[in-house]
Formats: C-alpha cells, structure tokens, sequence
C-alpha cells in the first residue's frame, strides 16, 4: 500500500516536470530561433518478490516472477532540431539559417557561444551584434556610410559605399556544427554552449563541404513551437496528473478502511 502512495507521487512529480516544459516551449513559440524541449521519462526501480529464473522446484525455475515496479523519473529534456518556419523580415541585417549550422556568438566571458537566432543590429563602432550587444564570430563590421548591405547565402557581407560602383566584401559569416546538437547546454538569451556531449564545433562557411547550412538575408527564423502539439501534451500532462492523484486518493481510502477495522 505504501508503494502505491510513493510510486504515485513520482508520477505526479514527473509530470508537474512536464507541464513546466511545456509551459516554457509556449512562452517562447514566438522567440527567435527557439528550440522546443521534449521530456523523457524512465521508470525506476522494481522491487523482486519473486526473482525472475529462480528455482521453483528442483527441476523446474519460475518462467515470469514478480516484481513491483516503483514509479518513474524524468531523465532527459531532449532538444528538437527540426528547421523552424522562416519569416522575411525586409531588414538587411535579420538573418536566418536555412539547414543545420549556428551563429557564433562572443559573450562578455570571452567565451564563444551559439545560437539560431540572427536578428543582428550594428553597435557605435559598426561592428554586427546581437540584440544583447554580444558580437559575431567572426567580427564583421559594416561602415557608417554604407548605402546597402548584400549577405549572400554563402555568408560573404559586402557593402556599396557613396562614389563606388562596385560593393566591397568586408568579411564572411561563418557557421558551426556539432555532431551532437541536443548535447548542447542552453544558456538562455537564445545561447547554446558546448559540452563534452554535443563535441567540438566544426567552423565552416555557410554551404560549404562541412554540410552547413545557407545564410538567407531579410529573414528570420522562427521557432519550431507547435502551439497545437503544446496544448495537447498539456492535456496529456494534466490527465496523467489527474490519474495518478485518483491512485494517491485510492490508497488513503484504503488505509482508511484498514484503520477502522479495529474499531
């Protein structure tokens, strides 16, 4: 009876853990670059009344045996990658990344981070940065008398200036990939950094043999929420929930049975 109470409770845990997924997933189906999260679950472990394979007789050994399982736990918080919807945006500076590939990204720490999002801005200097102010790996930077800026889709940055016929390149946008991207730590702010899990980056221009993907100008990319598939996990959630509450309920009336049997 006590493991009816217990095994419940780590339903119950477990999906109060979903529900708070899911709850951070719709907050940002309209984040740039955002990718949603998917919980995984394991059971626990089970409590051998009678061991599976032992002795039944002298000849003979129990085919099934019994054993109690005692609840289940989340494990994992796996990172979908599918490619979000793009969205064209107009501004020359919004970029999106068409295949697999991340932006690099340099935070205050000197650290390189990574990250999906490409709604860039130009800082005093003319220096490409995000919305945060963090620059881009490698540093780009667009003059102040720039009348148009073409990024291609192999992530060359050319500008035409005032008295020129011809645009100048002033740098390449580089991508990395990682042989594990659900490995990937995030960070927040739109920023993934790299683990012993997610591997080394693998630094390349945007189409190139590295199998990155293309740098599309005037878009974003938005994220790859689905609201609908959201609303019916929760629902899935919430009557997983409701269930194993109605287990804890059950076990207590039958505790509540037994106490009155010596009355």
């Amino acid at each position: 009876m006590f493991r009816a109470l217990y095994t419940a409770a780590t339903g119950m845990t477990a999906q109060q853990n979903n529900l708070d997924n899911i709850a951070n997933n719709l907050a940002n189906s309209s984040t740039s670059g955002f990718r949603r999260r998917r919980l995984q679950f394991q059971d626990l472990f089970y409590q051998n009344l009678v061991m599976p394979g032992s002795a039944a007789t002298q000849t003979t050994t129990v085919s099934a045996g019994l054993q109690i399982g005692l609840g289940t736990r989340t494990v994992a918080s796996e990172v979908m990658q599918q490619q979000g919807d793009m969205v064209q945006t107009g501004s020359p500076l919004d970029l999106a990344i068409k295949g697999p590939g991340f932006f690099q990204i340099r935070i205050p720490s000197g650290e390189t981070a990574y990250s999906r999002s490409g709604n860039f801005h130009t800082d005093s200097t003319g220096g490409l940065v995000t919305a945060d102010g963090n620059p881009l790996e490698p540093a780009i930077t667009i003059p102040a008398d720039a009348t148009s800026v073409t990024i291609g889709s192999d992530g060359t940055v050319s500008v035409t200036q005032p008295g020129q016929s011809n645009a100048q390149l002033v740098g390449t946008i580089q991508l990395a990939l990682f042989a594990n991207p659900e490995g990937m730590n995030s960070v927040g702010q739109s920023l993934f950094m790299p683990t012993a899990a997610s591997g080394d980056p693998v630094v390349g221009n945007p189409g190139g043999s590295e199998g990155l993907g293309q740098v599309m100008q005037g878009s974003l990319e938005q994220s790859n929420v689905s609201v609908v598939q959201e609303f019916v996990d929760m629902i899935l959630a919430q009557r997983s929930y409701e269930a194993n509450s109605r287990v804890v309920r059950a076990a207590d009336e039958m505790f509540q049975q037994l106490n009155q049997l010596g009355r």
